[in-house]
């Protein structure tokens, strides 16, 4: 029908412009645009399973996008360090995945993660800038960051090839709906993106607890009220003593060492992630232990580099 956009049309442009349009979606994906990649990929197996796309320039239009925009956001991490994780996670819809989940597998498996990280919603975004922030070589980077990609995009591929007279009787049936379709696919998009912004909201509220300023922080060591510091970042070798007297451990080492902590002293937790989040969820599960002297440092590790720089000054 005159005006209507059928997956037909779709699957038809796509094999007319199959490479370009692969090449183009997955970079604009990884490059931070929230356009997933899946359907195009799954419809890209399709095509190659009736002979119209070739397998392996697919895979390599794939491997080519994604290495180019995370190679770029690997460049930046390595240059600015984690403070770009800081925008990555500002415009996430899941910030506590870009605060906890990413850590803690970078933290367990290192450069390694790369290999499962486009897989994972929530880690996609920031594997590369961390990677790059880690002071990662070069040659670890290229072998699993290219593996990865690989593994990514011919699994999709792969899955489309194998369900595709599923994907064309689905695509059959969709193709029938018409104008319905676009409005169902408009419905349930705009459901995803508020679901996302409620989880979103929810977190930032239970992670409102009571901050520290860097100001007061620094009057209570000059006072010598002893505050137990705990530095939660992932990566601190290059700043092993940046806040006189801090104890270095993750929020994962937290659910262990947490019996270490003393009761008597105020505890103060710095991190370098977005509104404190890594340090208020940490107080929150502290708090939960029976430790109720906790506070995050307001403005985290940034904060504390300004107060200092000015204070020497």
């Amino acid at each position: 029908m005159a005006g209507q956009i059928t997956v037909a049309h779709l699957l038809t442009f796509l094999e007319s412009h199959g490479y370009i349009v692969l090449f183009l979606w997955v970079l604009a994906e990884q490059g931070a645009v929230p356009v997933p990649s899946v359907p195009l990929l799954l419809a890209a197996g399709a095509l190659i399973r009736s002979n119209r796309l070739d397998p392996l320039s697919a895979v390599l239009c794939c491997v080519m996008a994604a290495f180019i925009a995370d190679t770029f956001w690997f460049e930046i991490g390595k240059r600015r360090g984690r403070r770009i994780l800081q925008l990555v996670c500002q415009i996430s819809l899941e910030p506590g995945s870009c605060v906890q989940q990413t850590d803690n597998l970078f933290r367990k498996y290192g450069i390694k993660a790369l290999l499962v990280s486009k897989f994972v919603p929530g880690l996609n975004a920031v594997a590369a800038p961390l990677a790059g922030s880690s002071k990662q070589s070069w040659r670890q980077y290229l072998l699993f960051e290219i593996t990865g990609s690989v593994l990514w995009s011919s699994s999709y591929i792969s899955l489309g090839y194998l369900f595709s007279s599923e994907l064309e009787e689905i695509g059959g049936y969709l193709a029938r709906m018409g104008m319905g379709l676009i409005a169902l696919t408009a419905g349930c998009t705009a459901l995803w993106l508020g679901r996302k912004f409620v989880q979103r909201k929810r977190f930032l509220r239970q992670i409102e607890v009571a901050r520290i300023t860097p100001a007061e922080l620094g009057d209570m060591i000059d006072a010598g009220t002893d505050p137990f510091i705990v530095d939660l970042r992932h990566d601190v070798e290059e700043e092993p003593d940046f806040i006189p007297g801090a104890v270095h451990l993750s929020f994962g080492d937290l659910e262990v060492e947490y019996r270490n902590i003393p009761l008597d002293r105020d505890v103060i937790l710095a991190c370098d992630c977005p509104n404190e989040a890594a340090s208020a969820q940490a107080a929150m599960l502290l708090r939960s232990k029976g430790i109720t002297r906790v506070r995050p440092l307001q403005g985290g590790i940034d904060a504390w580099a300004t107060y200092a720089t000015a204070r020497a000054g």
